[in-house]
């Protein structure tokens, strides 16, 4: 018998909890990937937009402080001017038409300006546009600067423009920054959220392992309760030399107590199913050989291995037989056992089943035709389901009932076609 703390249902049970962890650690680190996404975009742009303001108005600000006299540009007012001062790179492109602009006034020196085809293209992206520009290029000397370029009109064309660069490493130190305290928050609330969320689940599991745990102990006690009295129900009536009936009843409610503990503990997740491959053929021969009545009982068995519960299968065939006996006509007569690959038929001579009925019976609390409080072919049903078969009655040829269990065939290994593990089990 599982302990309670080690059945498959417990087992179940904390798998669900690891998952609920797990979901509410990923349902949290899900939407702070997308805040943090969020954050890190709208300060990048925010960065980049405070930075383009910087430059474009520096840049704009010092093209209306330089001016064209009679086409001579006066640069005089850049060695005073405050935004001058302030300025990283400083330079004034200019150029006469059609011709490739020249760098004048270069701070701290040419080295930081972009390469000779950029500022071709920085001059004529001022002269498409004619306003300012703004865009990132690298200087001669390495690094990735920002450039705002802001046109000075001669007369009515662009004799020069302003070119005022800030680096772009400044304002990138501060967003990796950024990003680094948010991945390592993030991190952190993630790990938070994953204990929060396996406290909670275990907090609310709790009652469902105690549960559990009180079920398994009222089966044990149940278990133990039941079968003592017919133990000693099974002496008392063989000491007194009581009638064969008596017998076969005890022996029938001691199989029954069994199988409805059984059927207990696999359904509330207290016992797993073991499924091993077993010689089907076998089983049900010795399955019928124990029956306290099994005069007028026939089995046809063709070599069989399945796998499965060697105690359910039994139950299973036990109860078909049986309820075919007890409804299949007047006492004595035949029932037909028959095995063959993935299929157990029991045939009796009764008057069968109607059509409408033939689900029905299979429900528990049904038995035969009409209710009652038996459990058989319901216990059926549910070995089929357990084994990944079916169940179900049919019309026999010539007349009768014939109750179908198939199960999936199993090949047994190439050396256990003659080595036996106990009563129909084939070895390993």
């Amino acid at each position: 018998m599982n302990r309670p703390d080690t059945s498959p249902a417990v087992a179940r049970l904390r798998r669900t909890r690891r998952l609920m962890t797990l979901l509410f650690a990923s349902t949290t680190a899900a939407c702070l990937v997308v805040l943090a996404v969020v954050a890190i975009r709208i300060d990048s742009a925010s960065r980049r937009s405070g930075l383009d303001h910087e430059v474009g108005s520096r840049a704009a600000g010092l093209s209306r402080a330089v001016w064209f006299d009679a086409g001579v540009l006066h640069l005089e007012p850049l060695r005073e001017d405050e935004l001058a001062q302030g300025a990283e790179v400083l330079a004034v492109l200019q150029a006469a038409p059609g011709k490739t602009p020249r760098a004048r006034n270069v701070v701290p020196g040419r080295s930081s300006l972009p390469d000779a085809d950029q500022l071709d293209e920085v001059w004529q992206r001022v002269l498409d546009e004619q306003e300012t520009v703004q865009v990132s290029a690298s200087a001669a000397r390495g690094g990735r600067l920002r450039w705002a370029a802001a046109p000075v009109w001669d007369g009515d064309r662009i004799g020069a423009a302003v070119l005022v660069g800030t680096e772009l490493a400044r304002g990138e130190h501060d967003h990796d920054l950024l990003v680094r305290w948010l991945a390592l928050g993030c991190t952190a609330l993630v790990c938070c959220a994953a204990a929060v969320g396996h406290l909670l689940s275990g907090r609310a599991m709790r009652p469902a392992l105690r549960g559990l745990g009180q079920q398994e102990q009222f089966l044990a006690e149940a278990a133990h309760e039941l079968r003592t009295p017919l133990a000693t129900l099974r002496l008392v009536v063989e000491r007194n030399g009581s009638s064969d009936e008596a017998l076969r009843l005890v022996d029938r409610l001691s199989r029954l107590v069994t199988g409805l503990l059984a059927r207990a503990r696999l359904e509330s997740g207290a016992q797993r199913v073991e499924l091993v491959p077993l010689r089907l053929d076998q089983l049900v021969e010795t399955t019928v050989e124990e029956l306290p009545d099994r005069e007028g009982v026939t089995v046809t068995a063709e070599p069989v291995v399945v796998r499965g519960d060697p105690d359910l299968l039994a139950q299973a065939v036990r109860n078909l037989v049986e309820n075919a006996q007890r409804h299949g006509g007047p006492a004595g007569s035949p029932v037909e056992v028959c095995v063959t690959p993935g299929l157990v038929t029991v045939r009796d001579h009764g008057d069968g089943v109607p059509l409408a009925d033939r689900e029905r019976v299979f429900a528990r609390g049904v038995t035969g035709t009409g209710p009652g409080t038996g459990a058989g072919l319901a216990i059926v049903r549910w070995v089929a389901g357990l084994h990944h078969g079916t169940a179900r009655l049919t019309d026999a040829p010539g007349g009768g009932l014939l109750a179908e269990l198939r199960l999936p065939t199993h090949a047994p290994a190439a050396s256990s076609s003659s080595s036996h593990e106990g009563p129909g089990t084939v070895g390993a």
